[in-house]
């Protein structure tokens, strides 16, 4: 069973979200602007909120949870089509 978080699977979780807020970043439905617009920041803030937990707090658990937090409203934006995004590998798109 796996049951730590590591400095190894921060960092790549980091390196996940971060390439996933690239990538829908500049990909809003124009239709729903507003509403992408709110997933975005909302995806955003949890993505800085990780880094605050880890680096100024020393908390590797509340960090993993925001980024984890971060990378679901990213993929929910994308399942809804509020962002036009198609990589399976950052999103469940397909």
């Amino acid at each position: 069973m796996n049951n730590t978080i590591t400095q190894e699977k921060l960092d790549a979780y980091f390196k996940i979200s971060k390439e996933a807020l690239d990538a829908a970043r500049d990909k809003f439905d124009e239709e729903r602007l507003e509403q992408a617009e709110d997933f975005f920041d909302m995806a955003s803030r949890y993505h800085e909120d990780a880094k605050f937990f880890l680096n100024d707090k020393q908390d590797m658990v509340l960090a993993f949870a925001a980024l984890n937090y971060a990378h679901g409203w990213l993929d929910a934006g994308a399942r809804i089509g509020l962002f036009k995004v198609t990589d399976s590998r950052l999103f469940t798109v397909d």
